[in-house]
């Protein structure tokens, strides 16, 4: 063998063994055999409180699944990347990283706007991508097109939520809403719409309709003084107090002695933005589980007292990785993105830590979830019931 060949034979070895390397990336295995899900979240940011506890809770939801044996004769592995506030370059280096590291899934921040670079990047690679609460239709083909097949999100779409809010306060008694939307992102505006459509096929009247803009926006309190200008039997909204405004809304509203009932969608969950004074009252949200201890799931409680769960969003990450789980089970192994993407698109009444989701070909983001009712009252929340939407509203 001459010096020529044997150099070319050696190129010809070490591309081979490139291939094998990017093919075994690209399947999201590793020699130890185990399945690898790349978590891009935001540790300090405005996600935050929804991507923390969703990721820790996760973290928790896969040693469980070890222990009993993993999936597919393999075990669950998370590798984490911080979007550092989900800066749109960082956010897309940090997909390309955990794509890298051989991630087969890839999974996201709670707001379809903010996940756009990871979403992007992930599915142009062909790998399935996954949020655990983002609560718009956008996270799917709609947002993404046809490479948007390959992504779905594990919270409740705006919808449904929205429907289910208005199923709740048709319930109470309640005939006359007044409707303050956050346009800050796609999510809240499609609750409220949502809502307005389910208001009105149950026969409510909306006798106000105000918008306003968290994230540094300065006209919530122009809001609160036209709302406090109207008469209705709930107002109702969907921000995050996270996003400040929440808190301002409110206390604005009772500083006026306006003691109107609120209504927020799963945003407006926890206690963490609570003013002290004057405290709140007379306000309702739905939720994906009982962040205090009062879950009607034994094993919900257990999870939230582990990872000191803020909201109820904690239990979309456990119920993510449920589903992808399921998915691959039932893909006898596989985890290409196309493969699990047609199998979720199937699923219906799938059984997660959260309950029971569904998905459709145009719905990438679960509907038919049942949501908790939580209602605050002198600063303490308690738990008063459990509602499932009963139509999802074209909006």
């Amino acid at each position: 063998m001459t010096g020529s060949t044997r150099a070319r034979l050696a190129l010809a070895l070490a591309a081979a063994a490139a291939l094998v390397l990017a093919a075994t990336a690209a399947a999201g295995t590793h020699a130890s055999g185990t399945i690898t899900i790349g978590w891009a979240f935001d540790s300090k940011g405005a996600m935050a409180p929804f991507d923390n506890p969703a990721l820790a809770a996760a973290k928790l939801r896969v040693r469980q699944i070890n222990a009993k044996g993993g999936v597919a004769g393999k075990k669950l592995a998370i590798t984490t990347c911080d979007t550092q506030n989900n800066k749109p370059a960082v956010a897309k280096s940090c997909a390309l990283k955990l794509l890298g590291q051989g991630a087969s899934v890839i999974f996201t921040t709670c707001d379809v706007d903010l996940a756009a670079p990871v979403v992007q990047e992930a599915i142009n690679h062909g790998v399935l991508a996954v949020a655990p609460c983002i609560g718009t239709d956008q996270m799917g083909p709609k947002r993404f097109g046809k490479k948007g097949r390959l992504a779905f999100s594990f919270g409740n779409v705006a919808q449904d939520e929205g429907s289910a809010m208005a199923d709740f306060a048709w319930s109470k008694g309640w005939r006359s809403a007044a409707i303050a939307t956050d346009t800050v992102i796609v999510y809240f505006k499609d609750v409220t719409a949502a809502f307005q459509a389910r208001w009105k096929q149950l026969g409510g009247k909306v006798v106000d309709s105000e918008t306003y803009q968290s994230l540094g926006g300065n006209n919530v309190q122009n809001v609160v003084s036209r709302l406090n200008g109207k008469s209705s039997d709930v107002i109702v909204t969907a921000t995050a107090g996270a996003f400040g405004a929440l808190s301002t809304l409110v206390s604005g509203l009772r500083s006026l002695g306006n003691e109107t009932p609120i209504l927020n969608s799963w945003a407006g969950d926890g206690t963490y933005w609570l003013p002290k004074s004057p405290q709140v009252t007379n306000y309702w949200f739905v939720t994906f589980a009982n962040a205090f201890g009062q879950d009607p799931v034994k094993a919900v409680n257990k999870l939230a007292r582990q990872v000191k769960a803020a909201t109820g969003g904690f239990i979309t990450g456990p119920a993510a990785v449920d589903g992808v789980v399921t998915a691959i089970k039932r893909a006898h192994g596989s985890t290409k993105g196309a493969k699990l993407a047609g199998i979720m698109e199937k699923f219906h009444n799938v059984p997660t830590l959260s309950g029971k989701v569904s998905f459709s070909k145009k719905l990438h983001t679960v509907f038919g979830r049942a949501y908790r009712v939580i209602e605050i009252q002198n600063n303490k929340p308690r738990e008063i019931r459990t509602i499932t939407a009963k139509v999802v509203p074209k909006i």
